[in-house]
């Protein structure tokens, strides 16, 4: 249940099929309890297009990414992505390699890396300015922090809330999350 909730609290919209991919911080008490529950959860969502995986596990947390494989491999097919991330050791575009190498770089490092952004479905002038300006100087931030254009951030910053608080009402009113995500 509590996976559950935060499903729908943390990734509306990429339950809806507004966004490539959601991040959420779950506790985890049992050693296999999180393992078995996303197996589960992947069994019954990957007819929808939909699969959650562990990035990173630090003792009781473990950092669960949910997201839509074939949001994610258009989005590392855009113009300028395979450059970027080849500068962040990424040697091609591959989703399943992308996110092996991505599950490598957060082992590697105590900082985050902000290239995740890309995974997430932000725009990649977002994710530089990111990363160039160290978070500071953004024009706006809702989901992330804008560089890039305001205006259709926004515009999309207001649907993905408005999606959250759609899905958060009709959990509440007993929608399941499989009958919430939308087949992609």
């Amino acid at each position: 249940m509590l996976l559950e909730k935060h499903l729908i609290e943390h990734c509306a919209p990429t339950l809806a099929s507004l966004k490539t991919a959601s991040l959420f911080c779950l506790s985890v008490t049992a050693e296999a309890g999180v393992e078995e529950q996303l197996k589960d959860w992947n069994e019954r969502l990957m007819e929808k297009g939909l699969f959650l995986s562990v990035l990173r596990r630090r003792r009781d947390r473990a950092l669960i990414y949910v997201y839509r494989r074939s949001h994610l491999q258009k989005d590392l097919r855009k113009p300028g992505v395979e450059e970027f991330l080849a500068e962040y050791g990424y040697c091609g575009t591959n989703a399943e390699y992308a996110l092996r190498r991505l599950k490598e770089r957060l082992r590697e490092n105590n900082a985050f890396p902000h290239e995740i952004g890309v995974f997430l479905g932000y725009p990649l002038d977002d994710v530089k300015g990111f990363i160039q300006n160290s978070g500071k100087n953004s024009k706006c931030s809702g989901c992330w922090q804008v560089y890039g254009d305001e205006y259709e951030a926004k515009r999309l910053f207001e649907r993905m809330e408005k999606c959250r608080e759609i899905y958060v009402k009709l959990w509440n009113q007993g929608r399941t999350v499989w009958q919430l995500t939308v087949a992609a």
